[in-house]
């Protein structure tokens, strides 16, 4: 099975691979998701990339705390979905492997460490419509379609 790809791969472009690790992070009722808004205005689920000498789980941890100040229980792996981009804040055509997890749940425990993210609740549907990326949404969608299973 191949992975959701979203985003063009253009011809003659030099892509920079930048593995990344995301959390859907949803409240008690599983009503609404956490999402981060990067300082251009662009919503995001919190995570981010993937460091050398990182697993998925340790990055994850790293960001979360960087991002929300949170830890957090792990719950389903949701998949892999990548993703073509070019970053003008960094003026670099990206290729964007994204592994998505479920939070199952999230204990705040100090004040994000990067303080320039903005941080809001969103309805899911609302959530999925105000992400950027195409592989975060699909997160989203592959979390919301493994409740009704």
């Amino acid at each position: 099975m191949t992975n959701p790809t979203f985003g063009e791969k253009e011809a003659n472009v030099e892509y920079v691979t930048r593995y990344g690790v995301y959390a859907v992070i949803p409240d008690e009722k599983k009503e609404k998701i956490i999402l981060i808004q990067a300082p251009n205005g662009a919503w995001f689920l919190p995570g981010g990339e993937i460091e050398e000498g990182e697993n998925h789980q340790t990055a994850l941890e790293r960001e979360l705390m960087e991002e929300l100040g949170f830890t957090a229980q792990l719950g389903r792996y949701l998949g892999q979905a990548d993703e073509y981009f070019y970053s003008r804040h960094r003026d670099t055509h990206f290729y964007n492997p994204a592994y998505l997890y479920e939070v199952t749940s999230f204990q705040e425990v100090q004040k994000p460490l990067e303080d320039f993210n903005q941080l809001a609740w969103f309805p899911v549907d609302e959530a999925i419509e105000t992400l950027k990326r195409g592989s975060h949404k699909w997160g989203i969608q592959t979390w919301k379609n493994a409740l009704k299973a």
